[in-house]
């Protein structure tokens, strides 16, 4: 039963005639692709495509995240992924890249530069994509039937192109109609998109699993797991240190201008998602690149094929068998969590601009040592959020392991994805609704 304030909150967010103007239009938009989702590229045999996704856990794992378009092959099969792509491009080459340093720091007009720089390389990363894709459902289906005939620039060139061209046309409609979730609807549009996508898969994933038969001890403790999951990614990806920053006053003429106190809130997990699909590309791409020798007879030094080390690479790259693969993405995911926050600490430049703010950190002198005491600070909470985004990262392995329930798991990019776009959006209606002096959905 949902409590009164809660209620009281989303009745009086669809009271406010532009906020429900705008939560409706979000809504439109998440129906809109839905429709695209189910539309396939031409050429696919959907019921043969259903059955490789019915067997394969990685593919369904995947599917998932492109809300079952994937599954269909249809022209938003790629999703916003390889926009998201170029963005993790672009914000680790700017602090290589003296330029576009320049460029990031010359406030909106620098922000929209990096922005369509983005869009561009979504492109190239798109229609690659966009060729790989097919070529490797193909693969997964064991020597049998293909999913798509002919595919290829050597079989079939126009009916090639016309599936790449499609499919990036596809990522590229999705990315315009999140943007314009985010002028004009409710929340971050390209996080909506992908969240919109999860929600609509997730009970049939679920309903999928259950009909694979399981009993109530693993019904609860699934269920048990699950809650606990939700609780401590919410509680983590709300969690922050407060450094409290004094703003000196400035006198000019005889009236006296500024002062007082505030803070920086540097939060526990600062790089969000973004370690966990860093960790994901780069153990996927061995187990892709391994499946295409594993056939392969040629012999190495007389002692062994290149399609045996292949098969070992495989096998060790396997997310649904292999215990070293969930080692490693542990590893890889606390190891970019670092990386990526540090990154991201260094583009804010705080203690550069507190400096230009005639602002200082009680005790620390203003500059470098400030800027060393902020990185000493977030290192050490970083490590609770790095541990934590481990932990989510290998979570599906330890739900199989605690309960033996291998038909249904807990895609835990997919959790973290779906509370941590839910917080945001909450967080924007209820600043709206305070705005308007109405007591929000968090409430005061």
């Amino acid at each position: 039963m949902l409590n009164a304030p809660l209620l009281n909150a989303a009745l009086d967010a669809f009271k406010i005639p532009d906020l429900r103007r705008k939560l409706l239009f979000t809504l439109g938009m998440l129906v809109a692709f839905r429709f695209i989702a189910h539309i396939p590229v031409p050429g696919a045999d959907v019921a043969a495509l259903q059955r490789v996704f019915q067997t394969n856990q990685l593919a369904g794992f995947f599917d998932l995240f492109s809300g079952g378009a994937l599954s269909s092959l249809s022209v938003a099969a790629l999703g916003v992924y390889p926009y998201i792509t170029a963005q993790i491009i672009m914000q680790i080459m700017q602090p290589a890249i003296p330029k576009l340093q320049e460029i990031a720091k010359e406030g909106e007009s620098g922000r929209q530069k990096i922005n369509q720089y983005t869009h561009w390389l979504t492109v190239p990363l798109a229609l690659f994509q966009a060729y790989g894709t097919p070529n490797l459902i193909n693969f997964s289906t064991g020597g049998q039937t293909p999913i798509i005939k002919n595919f290829g620039f050597d079989q079939d060139p126009l009916g090639t192109l016309a599936i790449i061209v499609s499919m990036t046309a596809g990522t590229l409609l999705l990315v315009w109609m999140g943007e314009l979730i985010t002028q004009y609807g409710v929340g971050q549009g390209v996080s909506i998109i992908i969240f919109g996508g999860i929600m609509a898969r997730l009970p049939f994933q679920v309903f999928q699993g259950l009909a694979g038969g399981a009993d109530i001890g693993q019904l609860f403790m699934f269920a048990l797991l699950a809650v606990v999951t939700v609780v401590a990614i919410i509680y983590i990806y709300e969690g922050q240190r407060r450094i409290p920053v004094q703003i000196s006053k400035q006198i000019r003429g005889n009236k006296v201008y500024g002062g007082g106190t505030t803070h920086i809130p540097l939060k526990v997990n600062s790089a969000g998602m973004i370690p966990l699909i860093f960790a994901s590309s780069m153990l996927i791409l061995p187990w892709t690149i391994s499946s295409y020798f594993v056939s392969n007879t040629t012999s190495i030094f007389g002692l062994f094929t290149v399609g045996d080390a292949a098969t070992q690479i495989y096998n060790t790259f396997n997310a649904g068998t292999s215990p070293v693969y969930w080692l490693l993405y542990f590893i890889m995911v606390v190891a970019f969590t670092f990386f990526y926050a540090l990154v991201i600490f260094q583009q804010q430049n705080i203690a550069e601009s507190l400096q230009r703010q005639n602002g200082f950190i009680p005790g620390i002198r203003p500059g470098r040592p400030t800027h060393q005491y902020l990185s000493a600070v977030l290192i050490r909470i970083t490590v609770a959020g790095a541990l934590f985004l481990g932990i989510v990262a290998i979570l599906p392995y330890i739900v199989k392991s605690a309960t033996g329930f291998q038909t249904l798991t807990i895609s835990s990019t997919a959790v973290l994805i779906v509370v941590g776009v839910a917080l945001d959006t909450m967080r924007q209606l209820e600043a709206q609704l305070i705005m308007r002096n109405y007591r929000g959905f968090i409430g005061r």
